[in-house]
């Protein structure tokens, strides 16, 4: 009897575990070495789970429903621009064209609450690197040409007026979609090229900027990509609304 119920509640367990990170891969842990660092500077990660897909339109209309306060029309301006939601119809609509596509036009504190509400986190810019930097077969592509330059071709496209739908691009080693080719992506940190360590503990970041990148961080001087991604987060606000910027949550291992 004694062993039956011990079976019950460690099969519950993992059935709870399981729900929890339903729709995320696990991270393995890594290092990681920022732009512009030298090799003494590098960044460990712990294990995590990332989101597989980006937030999508309807997943953020769920989020809408149940906290109107982050509502276009309801959201205080010192949470978000004038562009925020700016392609929705109304509070909760949209075309449903976009219904799966990456939700856009959201700033750095509503990724972040989002996020937070569904009981994750943004990825730090060192977390979110170490996943961008592989392709379908490598957890680390940073030295492949071919990669490299699939990036770069992206990065240097406008992007398409109606953005295709999460999941358009490769699957890369851990299980995550969509890391390069649909969005740039928010993370909880500013400019990694820039910081050596967990920038959510150093205080005295400049935390007015916020955004993540198209692109995974390399030290190469030849990596266009990875400046791109620089400059591009060098360029917005926490309060900025974007019409290519979406996000993803994650969340740590227990």
């Amino acid at each position: 009897m004694l062993v039956i119920l011990i079976c019950v509640f460690f099969t519950k367990l993992f059935s709870q575990q399981k729900g929890e990170f339903k729709n995320m891969a696990l991270i393995k842990g890594g290092e990681y070495l920022p732009l512009y660092s030298s090799d003494s500077q590098k960044v460990f990660v712990k294990e995590f789970y990332m989101d597989i897909y980006p937030a999508t339109n309807t997943d953020y209309a769920a989020f809408i429903k149940n906290y109107s306060e982050w509502s276009k029309n309801k959201i205080k301006r010192l949470f978000a621009d004038s562009m925020y939601l700016s392609h929705w119809t109304s509070d909760t609509t949209f075309n449903k064209n976009v219904a799966k596509s990456p939700v856009v036009n959201v700033s750095w504190f509503a990724a972040k609450k989002y996020c937070e509400c569904q009981g994750k986190r943004l990825p730090t810019n060192a977390e979110w690197e170490l996943v961008a930097r592989s392709n379908q077969t490598q957890a680390d592509a940073s030295k492949s040409k071919e990669f490299n330059q699939w990036v770069l071709n992206w990065v240097t496209k406008h992007s398409p007026a109606v953005l295709p739908n999460v999941g358009s691009t490769f699957k890369n080693y851990y299980g995550v979609y969509d890391m390069h080719g649909l969005v740039w992506e928010w993370t909880y940190d500013f400019n990694n090229a820039l910081t050596t360590g967990e920038s959510r503990g150093n205080s005295s970041l400049d935390n007015s900027f916020f955004c993540g990148g198209g692109s995974f961080g390399s030290k190469d001087l030849n990596n266009y990509a990875s400046f791109m991604r620089f400059a591009m987060r060098a360029s917005v606000k926490a309060k900025y609304s974007v019409q290519n910027l979406g996000f993803r949550c994650v969340k740590m291992k227990k």
